[in-house]
């Protein structure tokens, strides 16, 4: 089949970006030049020294430019990568793709930017140029719609590229320029802004204006080190800071010639940040550098306690490193996550290679993982099923450094092959399930020995090439874990044969060899006691049974199956029984009740971004539909569904055997409309967003009387109000907010905290946080500096296209 793979959500105009924690200052001239060299070449690179800010320009361009790109605006961090052979993959990764193939990571990419309009951030490229350059050429080539934005500290160096070196923030270039006339100055505007983050009284005055100027200018005007710097003034006066800084970077005379001053003096900084923190909160920072893409509590007190720091003491050292600012705290629903800066991340590294503790600790990395995943396994089946799909999805990029730290070491390569097999869910549902594969054969490779892990490991594997319909690779799999199973009399390996050999009979049209094979599964997961094997056992088995036109035994087995589940407090394999009881229930003709259990398990898919348990949904509502004579309803979720399956790479992938159903609504639906009609309401459906086809096929646009998404001329865009070119609401269009919002907008702008706002309009701190996070979502915002830049400059246009002009719509409506 087709090796394309993709989300089910990268039909929408996606914005994959960090989300701004702190407001972004200045930078207008090179906002606007680099949205001028964009226009005029597909691929730019942002370089300068470490902390000069490139990755929060490109973020803030990319923000800006979101609407010109119909195919998605991606970021890609490459700062945690080492293996070169691994940047494709992690291309992959962040572009949200489906990996439903065999095909390399490279072959993946090329089919799934082909045709689209799309702009890719690869951030933190210095330590990977060469195959970076690599990388972005041969894409560039392939694609016609792509533009990359890249950032480093040198140029990539291939044909097409157009770079940007970003300068330090402006400093001042007087000391004795008036107070208020220093808030121009970018370097200062930052510092003041970091300042009031800790001190909310801070300002610059008469007093105390020149001693911040030649702060900003020991710092040369680089955001890192005045964000660092800034901290301080939590136990330090401004004169303070000044002679600390100056002692400090007077030792630095000894530095290499070779190093760019502002590389020093960057150094110097992180050096007196470190000698700033307490012994323990040194160790504690050398240790969270084994992390990568960030880590929260409970992985920081199991990993770094001990030889020195005991574990009552990681909450506090925690708190100490996020106070310096060499933590970053960030939210993940009601989980706090904290994350380092690549550039102190690399430094607490550097520290522990000192101590000679780095193997240490990344194997203390490893275990800690490596326990994870056992975890997540054996909790798999129950109420903490979704939070624990959402924590692996987190913890993506340690569980990939824990994987190669076992791979790297022979003695641990069984450990690592156990790791990944425990991992399969996450594979699945997740963003990586060729990943998940590779991880499973290089194990299979490594450990030859016929036991019960590699058994369990090849049929894992098998799975994952069945759902890829690579049918040959899945078979041997599961042959040879049979051989093991029966020589060694693991009953669960059986078991699982089984049901996997059984999905391949379904793909060969072979209904009554796979209903024996299902059978066999349900009976040896039965006398196990395994509650996943039992219930997907049952939902095979109840699809094969109504197939075969048996109604009574496929509904007989699906209320059995939903028992289990709501026994165990399980959602996941509910919805997807729940799915197939819907097929039979439509077969019969009871489409009142169908629709009830597609749409309740859709409500399901839909929360845990199930892309192929929604298009199964999809699919079964617009077999409803045509059956009620809705027709043009029918079709507009066939349109919707046309991009679901070219995306996921085949219809109805893994649940081929229900394709001529799809077939025959096409057909009937067709000839009830007439091909006209037909090819018009087919249209709509491909040009809604994941989320307008989504609502529609819940019926959630006419429960809140709104209109049909994509009805109207520029189908699939919901913009509450009228947007100018950088994404904010046009000047003179009317504000899309409440009265009260304005006013929360306003104080905003005002520089005020989400508590001083509440204290001053005597409402709940929560309550405020609730209207930003209104405005944000009504305006297309991601920061407050954003609110302040509406409220305060509505009439300002001009910003937008002083630079060249952006990139130009094309006749489709998007991109460049």
């Amino acid at each position: 089949m087709t090796a394309v793979t993709a989300s089910i959500s990268t039909r929408r105009q996606a914005l994959r970006l960090p989300a701004e924690v702190t407001s972004f200052v200045g930078r207008r001239h090179e906002v606007a030049e680099v949205r001028r060299l964009l226009c005029a070449s597909r691929a730019v690179t942002l370089t300068g020294v470490g902390g000069v800010g490139k990755t929060r320009l490109a973020l803030r361009v990319a923000a800006d430019l979101s609407r010109d790109f119909r195919g998605g605006v991606w970021f890609v961090e490459l700062a945690g990568v080492e293996n070169p052979d691994l940047i494709a993959q992690v291309v992959v990764e962040s572009l949200e793709i489906r990996d439903q193939s065999a095909s390399p990571p490279m072959d993946v990419l090329l089919q799934h930017l082909r045709d689209r309009q799309a702009l890719v951030i690869l951030d933190n490229c210095e330590h990977l140029v060469q195959e970076c350059a690599v990388l972005a050429e041969t894409l560039l080539r392939a694609s016609s719609g792509l533009r990359i934005l890249s950032t480093s500290r040198e140029p990539l160096g291939f044909v097409g590229e157009q770079t940007l070196s970003v300068p330090p923030l402006e400093l001042p270039g007087s000391d004795r320029l008036p107070a208020e006339s220093l808030a121009r100055f970018d370097a200062v505007r930052l510092f003041t802004e970091r300042a009031r983050a800790v001190l909310p009284t801070f300002e610059v005055t008469a007093d105390n204006r020149d001693v911040v100027t030649r702060i900003c200018r020991r710092l040369d005007g680089l955001p890192l080190a005045i964000e660092l710097a800034a901290v301080r003034l939590r136990a330090l006066s401004v004169q303070q800071l000044l002679d600390r800084l100056d002692d400090r970077f007077r030792l630095l005379t000894a530095g290499s010639r070779a190093v760019l001053p502002r590389q020093r003096t960057l150094r110097a900084l992180i050096d007196w940040s470190h000698s700033l923190c307490s012994e323990q909160e040194r160790l504690m920072w050398a240790r969270v550098s084994v992390f990568a893409g960030g880590l929260d509590l409970d992985a920081a007190e199991a990993v770094c306690a001990g030889d020195g720091i005991t574990r009552e003491e990681v909450l506090d050292l925690v708190c100490g490193l996020v106070d310096k600012s060499i933590l970053l705290r960030e939210e993940h629903g009601s989980r706090v996550r904290y994350r380092l800066l690549e550039i102190i991340r690399q430094y607490g590294l550097e520290r522990l290679a000192e101590h000679g503790e780095v193997e240490t600790f990344q194997r203390r990395h490893r275990d800690y993982y490596r326990e994870l995943a056992a975890q997540a396994r054996r909790q798999l089946f129950g109420p903490a099923q979704v939070a624990w799909f959402a924590r692996l999805r987190l913890e993506h990029a340690n569980l990939h450094t824990a994987l190669e730290h076992c791979f790297a070491h022979r003695e641990e390569a069984e450990a690592g092959l156990t790791m990944a097999a425990d991992l399969l869910y996450h594979w699945i549902t997740g963003l990586s399930l060729g990943e998940g594969r590779r991880w499973l054969e290089r194990g299979l490779a490594a450990c030859p020995r016929p036991d019960e892990p590699r058994a369990r490991a090849l049929w894992a594997a098998g799975w994952l090439a069945v759902i890829q319909a690579d049918l040959p690779s899945a078979r041997a799999m599961l042959r040879e874990s049979r051989a093991i199973g029966e020589r060694l009399g693991l009953d669960s390996v059986l078991a699982y044969v089984a049901l996997y050999d059984g999905m391949v009979a379904m793909f060969d049209g072979d209904t009554e060899r796979a209903i024996a094979c299902y059978e066999e599964a349900l009976d040896r997961h039965r006398a196990t006691g395994d509650p996943v094997g039992t219930v997907l056992a049952l939902i095979r088995l109840s699809l094969a049974y109504s197939f075969r036109g048996d109604s009574e035994s496929a509904i007989a087995v699906g209320d059995e199956c939903l028992a289990v589940a709501d026994a165990h407090g399980e959602g996941w394999h509910k919805a997807y029984m729940m799915m197939a009881l819907g097929v039979d229930v439509w077969r019969q003709g009871d489409l009142p009740r169908a629709t009830e259990l597609e749409t309740q398990s859709l409500r399901f898919n839909r929360m845990v971004d199930d892309s192929l348990g929604a298009g199964v949904n999809l699919e079964v509502l617009a077999w409803i539909a045509a059956a009620e004579g809705r027709h043009e309803r029918a079709a507009r979720l066939l349109g919707a569904l046309d991009t679901v399956w070219e995306t996921l790479g085949a219809p109805l992938s893994g649940y081929g055997h229900l394709a001529h159903y799809h077939d025959e609504c096409v057909r009937l639906t067709r000839k009830a409309l007439g091909p006209e009609a037909f090819d018009a309401a087919f249209e709509q459906g491909c040009r809604l967003s994941d989320d307008e086809a989504l609502a529609y096929a819940l019926q959630e646009e006419e429960q809140g009387g709104g209109s049909l998404p994509g009805n109207g001329s520029a189908a699939g865009e919901r913009a509450p109000a009228a947007t100018g070119p950088a994404g904010r609401a046009a000047p003179g269009a009317q504000a899309p907010l409440t009265r009260r919002e304005m006013e929360v907008a306003r104080l905003v702008a005002q520089g005020l905290t989400s508590k001083e706002i509440a204290a001053g309009l005597v409402i709940s701190q929560r309550t405020v946080d609730s209207h930003i996070e209104h405005i944000l979502a009504k305006l297309g915002f991601h920061s407050r500096s954003q609110i302040a830049v509406w409220v305060g400059e509505q009439a300002d246009t001009a910003d937008s296209l002083e630079g060249g002009g952006r990139p130009g719509r094309g006749k489709q409506g998007g991109g460049p």
